[in-house]
């Protein structure tokens, strides 16, 4: 038994080691920080700042057209007669209507560009990861993770060849 038992020892040990071998090698980043540190993240918002200025600003002004009106029809409500009072509740309500869907206009437009370049940002940030992963020996390389130790964390080396490859 006891020769039965020392040979299961050595078997378990011998598997031991192969396992030790043949250990994966796991990497994590962080995606959020790729798109709001990196300099290409930083140019795109610059840049999309710039494409969208005059379309916030237009979106700013008719809101505050729209309080003014809002404003001046609750003062004058009370002392218009029914067809005015009507006339000028409707004119309000189509300004209101017209500020509504230009307002979501920009933010699907600004939205629908905001992904367009985080895509570019993605494909340059996934060809330097599998470079990464295939030069350090990386198995797998995690993006979510309730929890990662900074010991695997690579952020900062794809954020370094990202701004490097710029």
């Amino acid at each position: 038994m006891s020769k039965y038992l020392a040979a299961l020892a050595l078997g378990w040990c011998a598997m031991a080691s192969v396992q030790a071998q043949t250990a994966s090698r796991i990497a994590w980043l962080s995606p959020e920080r790729i798109y709001n540190e990196s300099k290409l993240a930083k140019l795109a918002g610059e840049k999309l700042a710039e494409e969208f200025k005059s379309r916030e600003k237009a979106v700013q002004e008719m809101a505050a057209r729209l309080k003014v009106s809002s404003e001046k029809l609750e003062k004058e409500l009370p002392s218009l007669a029914e067809a005015e009072r009507a006339k000028r509740q409707r004119e309000y309500f189509e300004l209101d209507k017209e500020f509504q869907r230009r307002q979501r206009e920009f933010r699907e437009d600004l939205n629908q560009r905001t992904n367009e370049e985080r895509a570019t940002i993605s494909e340059k940030a996934t060809k330097i990861i599998k470079q990464l992963a295939q030069v350090e020996g990386f198995d797998i390389v995690l993006q979510d993770a309730v929890w990662a130790s900074p010991r695997i964390d690579i952020t900062d080396k794809v954020l370094a060849a990202l701004d490097k490859d710029k």
